[in-house]
């Protein structure tokens, strides 16, 4: 166990009307249990997190939401929150319109929060669809092919080109009007589609890209979390996959598992090393069918499911960025690869609706933990698994201590990448722990809370969602495991044969 000086207050600060965060009650709970005096800035009421036996104090977000182009209201209410405290607060943002918001009126917080520094914008840059993409060409991190049309002739021809379906992404999802009906991300599955919703391009208020479509299957969708320290020092760090989400195939991580990659985790510690990244993000990557990973979404603040890179003291990406911005040592990381994560709620809709039990759903086995990897070109640069072979930008990153030391995944070798070791299976002492998403025996109020509000409130829409209804859920269901048909990729746009017929109902995919 490693010493932890609770003496500094700290504010998390959720904004969106998910009642059913429970990233936000792992973040009330991982400090709190550490002697932390912790207070809620949240919409919503603050939902079952506001039950927690470690919450010491919620606070209403600012009057009639939040406007992340002008955070003026933030802004004021974060200061009546600090004035009721009265004294400086680690601040600790927990989804994206709060991470984005705060990085803008830092300066004026200064004194009364303390908060990670992201120069220029930082956050608000890489949650832009279209300037990540920039970012990842650039530094030559994997990333689906994306068109950013200027017509919806182009849209249109875009959408043929690279192959239907194709994923419609707006560029800042976050200025998207309320009740419009658009979404961050859209399934589109022919031409005249992708010219319709260009068409919608100033009612969305930013650009629209189109990408390329990456079927998921079987260990095809990972993660990475890391806290970084001043000019992107890794402090804690990890990658992960996804057995089941929620919706499925599409969504959020219902259940997931700490593995190394050495793949996921060069790029990702890469590109926070180029940004000069300082604080906590939650990368997505998707597998593409040569095996190279693809980077597909970069949140600028803690993922929900950050409780599963805890270390063997008990040490998370929240703690850590806390013992940073105090001044404190952050320990070298001790164990943790093979530690499981369960959102109950999400994980029973994704067994149900998926016909599957998440151990039963991976390439690696429930016990199964990789192997360090064997290759002549360690160390040589070259970028682990990308299928690509290309060199990186800056040579190869390891993870500070253990966490840097996992090898290739079971599956077999990928093309142009290392060749694993045998995957071996774990001691039992070594087995990962299960770590609940809700329910604690030191904290059971807000695991009954969630029970009680997810069966009140959620009952006639579990039902729906487990039927397939809305009738388009069923065809996306239905798209996201098949392969996109790539007609016409290599036909210039005169000699493109025309697509077919918009659908009556457009296919879209749940926001991440």
């Amino acid at each position: 166990m490693h010493a932890f000086d609770g003496h500094v207050p700290a504010v998390v600060l959720r904004l969106d009307r998910n009642p059913f965060h429970h990233g936000t009650l792992g973040a009330v709970r991982s400090l709190g249990r550490k002697g932390v005096e912790v207070h809620a800035v949240v919409e919503a009421g603050g939902g079952p997190m506001g039950r927690s036996r470690y919450l010491h104090a919620l606070h209403p977000g600012p009057d009639g939401g939040l406007d992340p182009e002008a955070p003026e209201t933030l802004l004021e209410c974060l200061v009546g929150v600090s004035e009721r405290i009265g004294r400086p607060a680690v601040l600790v943002a927990m989804d994206d319109v709060s991470a984005i918001a705060v990085a803008r009126i830092a300066p004026m917080l200064d004194g009364r929060f303390r908060i990670p520094h992201q120069p220029d914008g930082l956050p608000a840059r890489v949650a832009d669809k279209a300037e990540l993409s920039r970012l990842c060409a650039r530094w030559d991190v994997p990333h689906p092919e994306t068109v950013i049309p200027a017509s919806g002739a182009e849209a249109a021809e875009a959408a043929w080109r690279l192959g239907l379906p194709v994923v419609a992404k707006w560029s800042r999802p976050w200025l998207l009007p309320a009740g419009a009906g658009l979404r961050s991300t859209t399934l589109v599955h022919c031409a005249a589609e992708a010219r319709r919703l260009y068409e919608r391009t100033p009612e969305a208020g930013s650009r629209l890209l189109l990408q390329r479509f990456l079927p998921a299957g079987t260990d095809t969708d990972w993660f990475f979390h890391g806290a970084f320290g001043r000019g992107g020092r890794p402090l804690l760090a990890g990658s992960g996959r996804k057995e089941l989400s929620w919706p499925v195939r599409t969504g959020l991580t219902a259940v997931g598992r700490w593995l190394p990659d050495p793949a996921v985790e060069e790029a990702a510690l890469r590109l926070a090393r180029r940004l000069g990244y300082q604080g906590i993000l939650d990368l997505d990557f998707r597998r593409d069918e040569n095996g190279c990973f693809r980077l597909v979404d970069f949140n600028p603040r803690p993922g929900a499911q950050f409780r599963l890179f805890t270390d063997a003291g008990g040490l998370d990406v929240v703690q850590a960025m806390y013992l940073d911005l105090t001044g404190q040592r952050v320990p070298e990381p001790s164990g943790g690869p093979g530690r499981v994560f369960v959102a109950e709620n999400y994980a029973l809709l994704a067994a149900v609706r998926g016909r599957q039990l998440p151990w039963r759903s991976g390439a690696v086995g429930r016990d199964a933990v990789p192997a360090p990897a064997r290759s002549p070109e360690a160390g040589s640069g070259r970028e682990a698994g990308t299928g690509s072979g290309s060199e990186s930008g800056s040579g190869s990153v390891s993870l500070p201590g253990p966490n840097g030391a996992g090898g290739e995944r079971a599956g077999g070798p990928r093309p142009g990448g290392p060749r694993p070791g045998p995957v071996r299976v774990a001691p039992r002492a070594e087995r990962g722990r299960v770590e609940a998403a809700w329910f604690a025996a030191d904290d059971p109020v807000p695991f009954l809370a969630m029970l009680a509000a997810f069966l009140g409130r959620g009952a006639g829409k579990g039902a729906r969602a487990l039927r397939g209804v809305p009738a388009h859920g069923r065809r996306t269901a239905r798209a996201v495991v098949r392969a996109p048909r790539q007609r016409g990729r290599d036909l210039p746009p005169s000699a493109t044969p025309a697509g077919p017929a918009a659908p009556a109902e457009p296919d879209e995919l749940v926001t991440r």
